[in-house]
């Protein structure tokens, strides 16, 4: 088999070394006569596994006892209306950033549940830029200020965080989640799905400081109540066995390979190969604000769409897919997530190079 270049934005690759793994534990699961898939979720086949992978979680992401860790379906859509059912207080507001798609969303999930405040509207800009972090403050009423930290469409990423107070900061890091160290303590809850840098589609992390509880509505449906979650490690209803063991396995080769740090090493080496060809050309360009470049999603443009769709048609010839940008914005986009080999990026940069020498 001739593996693709794979550039897509979700779900996207997944170490070749975990696929491998996938495919020789699928049957059994070590020595146990059965699949993990096949095995109830409240056996100690399961729980053995589920135990490592939330250990894994916490030791590579430096999560204290302060906060709870575990699963939860629906991927991060489920999260834009379950933020705000449980913490948009009545008579208060929430503080939303509205960066892009992806918090825009979450916005627009909000404010049919409660009232919504824009800190920051990106529109004006067409979500190119970010506010900087110093400058961010949540309302004296504010029940909670969100944000995305890297917007997938538009290849912008949050460098550092916004210090919110005493004013809980919920973020949605599906995006860039383990690319990278993160100030946990910072957070009040991080949410992510797992099919960016962590495995298949699925599952969604839920890290979640617990005195946010005390803070929580109530009478909420059972599955839509954190608390319920919480009382539960993450196991109140059947959870999504098959992704969190792939969780598990790719956390594994985090590990191996440097952990946060080693996969932030990666990201600034494929992300500067493409943003390095970008800024020395005038043929290729980007949009975004260079301040706020995401080291996940490159997003590039060429002088007219006639060269993008040419351009297309190279990478697939030369066996990449992915590369087209959102239907929303157009454009180029390369997704180059943790798993994705440095020489893949290699190849794509070099592809622009001589795309460029030939049609420049």
């Amino acid at each position: 088999m001739q593996r693709k270049l794979n550039f897509f934005a979700g779900p996207s690759v997944m170490p070749l070394e975990v696929l491998h793994q996938l495919q020789d534990g699928i049957l059994e699961y070590n020595g146990q006569g059965l699949s993990i898939i096949e095995t109830s979720h409240r056996s100690s086949v399961f729980d053995g596994m589920y135990n490592e992978c939330l250990a894994l979680l916490r030791e590579l992401l430096g999560i204290s006892d302060e906060y709870s860790v575990y699963f939860l379906g629906g991927g991060a859509t489920l999260q834009f209306a379950m933020v705000p059912m449980n913490f948009l207080r009545p008579d208060t507001a929430a503080d939303y950033i509205k960066s892009g798609a992806w918090g825009n969303k979450a916005a627009s999930d909000a404010e049919k549940i409660g009232r919504v405040r824009y800190y920051y509207d990106g529109t004006a800009d067409r979500y190119t830029t970010l506010p900087r972090p110093e400058e961010v403050k949540a309302g004296e009423d504010s029940s909670y200020l969100y944000l995305c930290s890297n917007e997938t469409i538009g290849g912008i990423q949050w460098k550092a965080f916004p210090d919110t107070g005493t004013v809980p900061l919920i973020a949605d890091m599906s995006s860039d989640f383990f690319s990278r160290p993160v100030p946990v303590d910072q957070f009040s809850m991080i949410y992510a799905g797992v099919q960016k840098n962590l495995g298949p589609a699925g599952a969604t992390v839920v890290i979640m400081k617990k005195s946010l509880l005390d803070k929580q509505n109530h009478n909420l449906p059972a599955y839509l109540d954190y608390s319920n979650h919480d009382k539960n490690d993450g196991l109140y209803n059947t959870p999504p066995v098959f992704s969190i063991w792939a969780v598990k396995l790719v956390l594994e080769w985090i590990k191996k390979n440097g952990g946060v740090e080693g996969m932030a090493k990666r990201a600034a080496l494929k992300s500067g190969l493409l943003y390095n060809v970008i800024d020395s050309s005038s043929f290729f360009y980007s949009p975004v604000d260079p301040a706020y470049r995401s080291t996940m999603n490159v997003v590039f443009r060429l002088p007219s769409e006639e060269l993008e769709a040419a351009f297309l048609e190279e990478t697939k010839k030369a066996g990449m897919l992915g590369l087209k940008g959102h239907r929303s914005v157009g454009g180029l986009r390369a997704s180059i997530y943790n798993a994705l080999p440095v020489e893949d990026v290699e190849a794509l940069a070099n592809l622009m190079k001589e795309f460029e020498r030939k049609n420049g």
